[in-house]
């Protein structure tokens, strides 16, 4: 039977039911299936001058995609968004659509804007399930190119110049290629051999090789790999995987992880099977600090692991850097947010554990710098939080090693890499830098439009040395 189609409200999607995906960790959100993808793409209005694509950070062709998705033609649909985009199924699960191409959408002016991340999802499901493998037919140029980072960043770089006819390889500190995608980003939310690792595996089609155990910056630096490898030039996507931490008593307690550790100790480790003898604290009680995706993502994971959960963040909901998304979901699956409060003492038992969180209550006073309302401390209003793990997810800056271990290469006082905006080039010839480890943490299509800026101004460096 065919799908009645209202054009000012999105076909809707199937998710798990809350209270059972609370227990699992199987992915929440099931997609649409292919009437529902039909459907759906009947609401695009075919823009011609599509704002849409000037929201994309890699410029897909969206009404052209979906135009495809519309006649049923899967096959071209894949084709045409892989002309830009390393990592469609990605994407299609975790980019900030609602406020990229989504939000720049004509018809979510009056109504809801066209499920462009849903169906983008839906092509890239449909083209792995049915074998379509990218394509190179560009002329092989004989020059070699490192990428450091195996995240999403270095992955669109490397594909990018593969298709370009580069001789690119990726090298890799841990054991697993995929940067965040496979140790930041829960299951849940992104399937890792379902989802992440065919993605790389397309990269790899590409004629892209990946080196993984290799630290850059130990055994071999940038400088080693442009006058002693052979490389012609070098681009940094390396991260940013440094946690950051309040510096307030108690956060040396046994039980007080970054989010960053807890999350690769759950998604690269595998510490939520039961077939994995891989340590972690599965807390009664949690308590979740700060506000954005990835804490999001470390509570509904200690969530999954058996605990009660709460967020503490020192702004209101309406500050909540998160996606909407994430939170409603959060919310569903019967996480506790606690807002408009920040944490002053981590309180310790007498064998060092955390045993509970001293916490303060505040108010928003003027907008600061970011233009968010600044949270003041209402005097006297401290109180106890009983709980035995505490996460911090307080954002994340780039590793020091490269940039210490390389010369001529500037940094600012954020420690992150500096590098041009367009073309990705830094201030040593020949190595260019994108994503986290050039802005601090951001998004995963953020950094992949840095490493597609970066894999062009790599290219015109190279057509002219």
């Amino acid at each position: 039977m065919a799908i009645e189609v209202d054009v000012m409200k999105k076909v809707p999607v199937r998710e798990q039911e809350p209270k059972v995906r609370a227990t699992n960790f199987d992915e929440v959100c099931l997609g649409y299936n292919q009437e529902e993808a039909q459907a759906e793409a009947t609401r695009c209005l075919n823009c011609k001058n599509a704002r849409c694509v000037a929201g994309c950070p890699v410029s897909i062709n969206i009404p052209a995609f979906i135009a495809a998705v519309k006649d049923g033609e899967f096959k071209k649909a894949s084709e045409i968004i892989g002309e830009s985009s390393a990592l469609p199924a990605v994407c299609g699960r975790v980019c900030p659509q609602e406020s990229q191409c989504e939000g720049q959408c004509v018809r979510g002016i009056k109504g809801e804007a066209v499920s462009i991340g849903k169906l983008e999802r839906f092509v890239a499901d449909w083209a792995r399930e049915n074998g379509v493998k990218p394509v190179v037919n560009a002329e092989k140029k004989g020059k070699k190119v490192a990428v450091i980072g195996s995240g999403p960043s270095g992955l669109t770089c490397a594909g990018d110049l593969a298709k370009l006819g580069y001789d690119v390889t990726i090298f890799e500190a841990l054991h697993k290629a995929g940067g965040v995608l496979v140790y930041g980003i829960p299951e849940f939310r992104l399937p890792k051999d379902k989802v992440v690792q065919p993605e790389v595996d397309n990269v790899k089609a590409l004629g892209v090789k990946i080196e993984t155990d290799v630290v850059i910056g130990k055994g071999t630096t940038i400088d080693s790999l442009l006058t002693e490898e052979g490389f012609d030039a070098v681009y940094v996507g390396s991260g940013a995987g440094l946690p950051r931490f309040m510096g307030i008593p108690g956060e040396q307690a046994l039980g007080v992880y970054s989010a960053n550790e807890f999350l690769t100790r759950n998604n690269l480790m595998k510490a939520y099977r039961d077939d994995y003898d891989t340590p972690i604290a599965r807390g009664k009680k949690v308590v979740v600090v700060g506000g954005g995706n990835v804490a999001m993502d470390a509570a509904r994971t200690a969530l999954r692991l058996g605990a009660e959960v709460h967020v503490v963040y020192r702004r209101s909901e309406a500050e909540l850097p998160a996606r909407v998304e994430e939170v409603h979901h959060a919310k569903e699956e019967g996480i506790i947010f606690d807002l408009l409060q920040n944490p002053v003492e981590i309180l310790e038992d007498e064998n060092g554990w955390v045993r509970g969180i001293k916490i303060i209550k505040m108010e928003l006073g003027e907008p600061d710098e970011s233009g968010r309302r600044r949270p003041v401390e209402v005097e006297g209003s401290e109180y106890e939080i009983e709980c035995d793990t505490v996460i911090m997810s307080l954002g994340t800056s780039p590793n020091p090693l490269i940039s210490s271990t390389t010369k001529g290469l500037e940094i600012n006082r954020k420690k992150c890499i500096v590098a041009d905006e367009t073309t990705g080039a830094t201030s040593k010839e020949a190595v260019y830098a994108g994503g986290d480890a050039v802005t601090g943490a951001a998004t995963v299509i953020l950094a992949m439009g840095a490493g597609k800026a970066a894999a062009k101004g790599i290219d015109e460096f190279l057509s002219t040395h």
